[in-house]
Formats: C-alpha cells, structure tokens, sequence
C-alpha cells in the first residue's frame, strides 16, 4: 500500500465538473493499494498517517498532527501509484490491486479514518478525476507499506 501525502491549505476534486470533495487544512492523500494489501495494513498506514507530525507549532517546528491543528482529509484512489517503468516507455501497472479488491480497501481506509477525523471528503474509484490543490510548504511525504 503506498500513501502519497500533501500538507495543503485546500484542496478539491472534480467529477465531470462537479466538486465531490473538498477541505480547507489538512492532507490530501493519494491511495494505491495492491493485491498483496490487507486490513491489517491499512490499519498501519492510518495510523502512521494521522500520527505524522508535520504541521508547524508556534516555533515554526514541524511538530503538531493533524488532529492537534484540526485538519481534514482528501482521500483519492490511485493506482497509478503502483506503475512499474521498468521497461519500455509505456508504464505497467501489474502491481496494482485488482479493482474489485483495491475499491473495499479504499472504502475500509476512508471507514477508518471517520473514526479518528471529523472532516474525511474522498474522490469516486475509478473516475476520471481532476484534483486542485495548494500544497502547503510545499510538503509531500511518502508512506510505502513496504518499508514500515
């Protein structure tokens, strides 16, 4: 499972014109999950999410999470994250879970992080989605399950 994660002042997504999610502070993550990805993993990659610590404190120190700063989620699927270059010039994406089973683990992630966070907006699997956002700092972190 691979997390990409944007500290943003805002950020939005759209399906065919239409916002579907939307919020102001906080993170927007992309979502890729694998075949080999279970509940048990997503649980880790939460929880090592919503622990991070990469809001600044009154000292200009990367030291609150998002629950202390009250920050929302943007949760949006994307297997593109497990895209294999390898050879060629045309990426494989071989690595990606099935859709039937990457969609149950999208929905148990969002199901996961409501428990913690009031604000959790999220994109729809499998759309053509277009995604705005204002990455704060600008700070991406990257959560590989492989390497927790």
């Amino acid at each position: 499972m691979r997390f990409v994660i944007q500290r943003v002042t805002g950020a939005d997504v759209k399906v065919d014109g239409q916002t579907v999610g939307e919020i102001g502070k906080g993170f927007m993550v992309l979502v890729g999950v694998s075949d080999s990805d279970t509940k048990e993993t997503a649980d880790k990659m939460v929880k090592k999410m919503l622990g991070l610590r990469i809001f600044e404190d009154e000292n200009g120190k990367t030291n609150l999470s998002l629950d202390t700063v009250g920050g929302s989620l943007l949760l949006i699927s994307q297997f593109t994250l497990y895209a294999n270059c390898k050879k060629g010039n045309r990426p494989s994406f071989i690595g990606a879970g099935e859709p039937k089973m990457a969609e149950e683990m999208y929905e148990y992630i969002i199901g996961k992080c409501r428990e913690s966070v009031p604000v959790v907006e999220r994109g729809i699997f499998g759309a053509d989605m277009k995604v705005s956002l204002t990455n704060d700092g600008p700070f991406t972190i990257i959560l590989d399950s492989e390497t927790l």
